[in-house]
């Protein structure tokens, strides 16, 4: 075994001994008696059991950063958004001992680790408001301040985590990913302007469309709204000669 395969082979002990003890009753003896090493191995590649759990909490990270996808409004928005949702669901639920801890409120954990499951958590938070703002642009979410909708969204996220961790039976990932889909679609997710032309469509269609609904998609009522006061060509010729 060389020194790669080592190292992955205590990350994934690490991570079967904190998904059965939790972090605080985790010891670095039990992750070495599972990976079937010696002890002073261990500290050749970590320098202890907070530096272990905090890079299977990177590894979480960029599982989740590559989950989430862009949204392409010309094709089907529900099933791609379905799709990232999907996705974020089984990466948490793949590490029910990583996820649990992380958006617990970390009690027994000293007090610089807890610092770092935080920064963890805003980073999350972060990631989900560009994916908010993102789709904000497309014009798939609803105007509004994005740091609030990503803290509903991960509230309602980390209760039916926890709750699905707790019951005897889980729930199906698929009727989870289903419930959460209707919460977001009755929130702030536009549906109706996920199924609408592009940008590049024609000036007369927007302009139709505005007028139809407003509120609906903001930017092009605002658009529909100025057409009138904007100069026709015939009109600007004569005051670009003037000039």
């Amino acid at each position: 075994m060389d020194k790669s395969e080592r190292r992955q082979a205590l990350l994934r002990a690490a991570r079967t001994v904190f998904s059965e003890k939790g972090y605080h009753e985790a010891k670095v003896d039990d992750i070495v008696a599972l990976a079937k090493v010696a002890k002073g191995t261990f500290y050749l590649y970590f320098p202890d059991k907070r530096s272990v759990f905090g890079e299977l909490v990177s590894g979480l990270f960029s599982r989740l950063g590559g989950a989430i996808l862009r949204v392409d409004p010309s094709a089907d928005v529900e099933a791609q958004v379905k799709h990232n949702i999907r996705a974020i669901v089984a990466v948490l639920l793949d590490d029910p001992a990583l996820t649990s801890i992380l958006l617990s409120h970390a009690a027994g954990l000293d007090p610089a680790f807890v610092k770092e499951l935080r920064a963890f958590r805003q980073e999350v938070k972060l990631l989900l408001e560009r994916s908010l703002a993102d789709g904000q642009r497309l014009g798939i979410i609803e105007p509004g301040d994005t740091e609030l909708y990503a803290t509903f969204t991960i509230g309602a996220l980390k209760e039916v985590l926890f709750e699905n961790a707790l019951e005897e039976q889980a729930r199906p990932r698929e009727r989870i990913v289903t419930a959460l889909y209707d919460l977001l679609r009755r929130g702030y997710l536009r549906m109706d302007a996920g199924r609408a032309a592009p940008p590049a469509e024609a000036e007369g269609e927007r302009g139709e469309r505005g007028e139809r609904s407003r509120d609906s998609a903001p930017a092009t009522g605002d658009a529909a709204r100025e057409q009138p006061e904007r100069p026709s060509p015939a009109r600007r010729r004569p005051r670009a000669k003037g000039d």
